[in-house]
């Protein structure tokens, strides 16, 4: 089962290369995975750094994500 406990868990929103908001896992000091939600391409994508992340820690990453970060993009006027 995933625990919280065994990574750093940051939210962060990117408004430079990218607009949106996201939530990083860190472990011993490296950032193992990011889910980010980008508002202006509309999607949500998972960048992951280590070769090998458990199903059920990737499933704890995206529970993670969807408790923290609002689902709905934001909507911009044109």
């Amino acid at each position: 089962n995933f625990d919280r406990k065994n990574c750093d868990i940051t939210v962060a929103s990117d408004v430079s290369d990218r607009d949106g908001i996201g939530v990083e896992f860190w472990k011993d000091g490296s950032m193992v995975a990011e889910i980010f939600r980008d508002d202006t391409k509309r999607t949500r994508e998972i960048w992951i750094s280590k070769q090998e992340v458990s199903l059920e820690e990737m499933e704890g990453f995206i529970q993670v994500f969807k408790d923290e970060i609002p689902w709905n993009f934001i909507e911009y006027e044109e």
